[in-house]
């Protein structure tokens, strides 16, 4: 936390602006710098706060607090490359939310692997009116990703991704396949 960083200097030292009569003072000089301490911390973060709200440059603290303010939830196990990319990209998720591009997007973001996912599209016709329509007309999802050993991630968890991220109604399936990076 800023608040903690030792050795932060003010840039703006308040004994500095004071008349004469009190910089010759040790006392008064001893307590504004006492102020300094306090508020160096204060002025670094606003000096700094386009990096605070840029999620690749943001300290990894307040990383979780901003992904509040999209409405996402970083697992403490993800690397931070990851937890920075998926908050960075979360509103553009959030546009795509519900379609088959959006979820593979949401998906890659968040497990970094290759994603494939498939629907039946949930639509059926007939040439004849009142006729039976062909097909099923349940929708249903297939998601399949393929994940880096080292990446451990379950297919657990890959099954909840899917499950929050797509329409309520849409009965899906999920497939991991676990590869070695043989670079």
């Amino acid at each position: 936390m800023r608040g903690l960083t030792p050795g932060i200097a003010s840039p703006y030292p308040l004994g500095k602006q004071l008349p004469a009569v009190y910089q010759e003072d040790p006392f008064a000089m001893r307590w504004v710098e006492g102020l300094d301490e306090v508020l160096a911390p204060v002025i670094s973060t606003l000096d700094c706060t386009e990096a605070y709200i840029d999620p690749l440059l943001a300290p990894p603290d307040f990383l979780e607090w901003l992904a509040s303010w999209v409405g996402i939830t970083v697992d403490p196990a993800w690397p931070a490359d990851r937890a920075r990319l998926a908050v960075s990209q979360a509103v553009e998720l959030y546009r795509m939310r519900g379609t088959i591009a959006g979820l593979r997007s949401y998906i890659e973001a968040l497990t970094g692997g290759d994603v494939e996912v498939a629907d039946n599209g949930g639509v059926a016709w007939a040439v004849t009116p009142g006729s039976s329509l062909p097909g099923e007309d349940t929708p249903r999802l297939a998601v399949r990703v393929g994940l880096d050993d080292s990446a451990g991630i379950s297919e657990g968890l890959v099954n909840a991704l899917v499950a929050a991220a797509k329409p309520a109604h849409v009965i899906h399936r999920v497939e991991v396949e676990h590869y070695h990076d043989h670079l």
